[in-house]
């Protein structure tokens, strides 16, 4: 067991097995996880909020006691560990690179060669007498199960979609009711995808900005600085318009938008945004570069909104892996046009009129 496992602070002391020790983690999350996860949602050293692959004891389990297989993201172990208190369990944590189990098992890395590699590596066979996992009922798509039987001589049985019911599925014998294996998206989880989304389009949102105030101040100086800074601050208005319209407004209000894809959800958020924005300035749309600067956002801002609307396609029950790339197959030529086609409005309005 190395060093850096036992200094995780979740990491609570060990226990002894045939094989060595085993580090004890502890049900209890401290105002420490809690801040961690809050910083994970806001995209603050997400990528770095992972844990030590490994074999983990829960309480004082025992050679009898069940293994449950989760991803090495942090967040997947705390919720785990949090659902099990006072049980006596080990946990066995796959390197997924620090991406949860539903992303790590589509993405490959939540899969068959990683859990045997596991199972190998943490001399798991001589820890516990039977030969049982229990996976994460996310983790299918990455995970072969009669390639893990063959490969390893462990049988996996998928468990639950939430850890919450884990209790009532260990009690039951292991049998999970209808309600455990139906996945909603209620607005409370898309809403908590949401910051970490957010914080990534202002990133890129503050460079577009940046670039669109450069262009506005050379394309406008002969008409007056004033003139040129208004124009520029209509356009930061704008960009940060389509934000919010495809990584805010579009999941919050998902099931009401209408269309199966996030991208047409998006576009239709962004539309709906653009016709307002532009109501808006319909006071000042007296000059030829008033209506070709707003027939540019009426393009620009429902393309970017339905770019950032499909983030959320991965995190979501609306579509799968392969409705994901087909989807995007299509989409990202549409967006990529709708979006050329409204810079070239913008940049007439400066330029040109």
């Amino acid at each position: 067991m190395s060093l850096s496992i036992l200094k995780q602070p979740f990491v609570i002391g060990s226990i002894q097995t045939q094989v060595g020790l085993v580090p004890q983690v502890s049900s209890f999350l401290t105002f420490t996880d809690h801040l961690g996860s809050l910083k994970a949602r806001w995209g603050i050293g997400r990528m770095h909020y992972t844990v030590e692959p490994g074999l983990y004891a829960l309480g004082q389990p025992n050679d009898h006691s069940p293994v449950l297989v989760t991803a090495n993201y942090k967040m997947s172990l705390d919720r785990l560990r949090e659902a099990l208190s006072g049980r006596n369990m080990w946990i066995l944590v796959l390197d997924t690179k620090g991406i949860n189990v539903w992303c790590a098992a589509g993405k490959g890395t939540f899969g068959t060669m990683e859990l045997v590699s596991r199972i190998e590596s943490s001399s798991l066979s001589q820890i516990v007498s039977h030969r049982e996992l229990i996976l994460p009922q996310l983790a299918g798509p990455g995970v072969a199960a009669h390639e893990v039987k063959k490969l390893s001589g462990f049988k996996v049985i998928y468990g639950p979609i939430r850890a919450i019911d884990l209790p009532a599925f260990l009690d039951s014998g292991l049998k999970a009711t209808p309600e455990m294996r139906f996945k909603t998206f209620p607005i409370r989880e898309r809403i908590a995808l949401i910051p970490i989304e957010l914080v990534a389009a202002l990133k890129a949102g503050l460079i577009i900005i940046a670039f669109l105030f450069l262009v506005s101040f050379v394309g406008r100086a002969g008409e007056g600085w004033a003139n040129a800074f208004h124009h520029g601050l209509f356009s930061a208005l704008a960009i940060l318009t389509g934000i919010v319209a495809g990584a805010i407004l579009t999941p919050a209000l998902l099931p009401w938008l209408p269309g199966r894809a996030f991208s047409i959800k998006g576009f239709v958020m962004g539309l709906i945004a653009a016709v307002g924005l532009i109501a808006l300035r319909f006071d000042m749309l007296s000059t030829g570069g008033s209506w070709l600067e707003m027939m540019g956002w009426f393009f620009l801002i429902p393309a970017l909104a339905s770019f950032l609307a499909m983030n959320f396609t991965g995190a979501s029950t609306y579509t799968s892996l392969s409705g994901v790339k087909k989807e995007m197959r299509w989409a990202v030529p549409f967006q990529i046009g709708a979006g050329v086609i409204g810079f070239i409005f913008w940049l007439g309005s400066i330029f040109l009129i």
